[in-house]
């Protein structure tokens, strides 16, 4: 089990700590793949992998034995199994990369056991579920020698392309502050001090909820609370609204600008609750500048629950709205506002000709043939894991409300706030940990 008292040193170490691994081959050529999570995202995911022409499913693997029926029908004969570790083991070198989608609080444990065994992985978003998994996903990556890739794939959508293309091309100036928000999603739970013990039920017979809480402190089921979708807003699962859009919304802020770490954050909030994430929040960064800012910092701010930045701030004819989410962009000669899969547009507008589009591509398929050619993906874990340390400290910051934190990266350790500090990592159930 991982403690806090540990966490750091084992963090120094973690680079040398891996064993040597040799990454199965597939005697065949295709890419042989295994998948925890088969339903809702996780079928999604499956559907656009299979249809590589040189993917194939070798695995389907789900705690809850009554979503395999979408995977089975789209791909029969694929063999079914509810614990990972045994298809893992059962499947062995004849096993070449693995898909991740779990609820948050298993990605890290799932793919950094895949990793370890030299599978490629390709994990949904947020990579991880703290700041201290995320830094282990990166080294375990680099260590192995795996192609990776994180499923925030709207990274490869032409709109997002387009709009990093405008930004790192200069066409608005060197950028002096972006905003960030997503205003249609508040955390549905947030008003929950306490579970609702009156609600407390058998779980479903197909569904193993020992196997489903995973390295999450025990629980009792309650039925449409948590399982099979509800558990985003609650602390021990999900990362709330920030967890699940903030590795969306802040990739192309990311990538655009050449971000690494923050220097500081500071989050906006109502009295954080035990269980469950806020209903609405504003967090402010501070990352170093880099080539592509017009001063030696630049702000990022995020919104949520229906906050949104000073309309002003855009330069918008009278009469738009800013969209319901994106990043709005502020340059030295004008702004961008990148909608969430949307068109980038320039304002004022008057001032700026048509951009010409970057073609998208499908983020699934360039995965797999990052594997097949041996190339890292853009959105490996190398560039994955440090967006969602950055997204995670975000949410660390949503605990601790009104206090400037102040970040070290290379010591991965919150400096002045011994209570954020220990809301790096966390501790795993016995026989769960990492």
């Amino acid at each position: 089990m991982i403690t806090r008292r540990t966490f750091l040193r084992r963090t120094t170490a973690a680079a040398l700590a891996f064993p040597a691994v040799v990454r199965a081959k597939s005697p065949n050529g295709n890419v042989q793949v295994a998948v925890v999570g088969c339903k809702g995202q996780g079928f999604s995911d499956l559907a656009e992998i299979g249809s590589h022409a040189r993917a194939k499913f070798v695995g389907f693997c789900d705690v809850d034995s009554s979503r395999f029926d979408q995977a089975l029908k789209k791909f029969p004969g694929v063999p079914t199994f509810v614990d990972y570790r045994e298809m893992f083991a059962k499947l062995g070198d004849t096993l070449d990369a693995v898909q991740v989608s779990t609820p948050d609080h298993w990605h890290a444990p799932i793919s950094l056991a895949a990793m370890r065994a030299g599978k490629h992985v390709y994990c949904q978003k947020p990579l991880t579920h703290t700041v201290w998994e995320a830094r282990q996903m990166r080294l375990a990556a680099d260590a192995a020698g795996v192609i990776t890739q994180m499923g925030n794939q709207i990274h490869s959508h032409e709109a997002y392309r387009t709009g990093v293309k405008i930004i790192r091309s200069g066409v608005i100036g060197k950028i002096k502050a972006v905003h960030s928000w997503l205003g249609n999603r508040g955390n549905q739970y947030s008003n929950l001090a306490a579970r609702p013990a009156d609600r407390v039920a058998p779980p479903p017979a197909m569904l193993n909820w020992d196997l489903w809480l995973g390295p999450a402190p025990v629980r009792d089921y309650v039925p449409d609370l948590y399982a099979p979708f509800k558990w985003r807003d609650w602390i021990d699962f999900g990362g709330g609204t920030m967890g699940d859009f903030g590795c969306h919304i802040l990739d192309p802020v990311f990538t655009a600008l050449d971000l690494t770490a923050p220097l500081t954050i500071l989050a906006e909030n109502e009295e954080p609750h035990a269980e469950t994430w806020p209903k609405a929040e504003t967090i402010s960064y501070v990352f170093p500048g880099t080539a592509f800012t017009a001063d030696k910092t630049v702000p990022v701010t995020w919104y949520d629950g229906g906050r949104q930045p000073d309309l002003k701030l855009a330069q918008m004819p009278e009469g738009k709205t800013l969209p319901g989410g994106g990043s709005l962009f502020i340059g030295e000669g004008g702004t961008m506002v990148l909608p969430h899969v949307g068109t980038p547009a320039l304002y004022p507008a008057d001032k700026f000709p048509k951009q010409e589009k970057v073609a998208g591509a499908n983020h699934y398929h360039l995965w797999v043939d990052g594997i097949i050619a041996n190339a890292r993906t853009t959105d490996g874990f190398h560039y994955a894991g440090p967006l969602t340390e950055a997204v995670q400290l975000g949410n660390v910051a949503t605990r601790v409300p009104g206090k400037l934190l102040n970040w070290d990266t290379a010591a991965l350790k919150v400096t002045n706030s011994d209570e954020a500090q220990k809301l790096i990592t966390k501790e795993y159930r016995k026989g769960f940990g990492i």
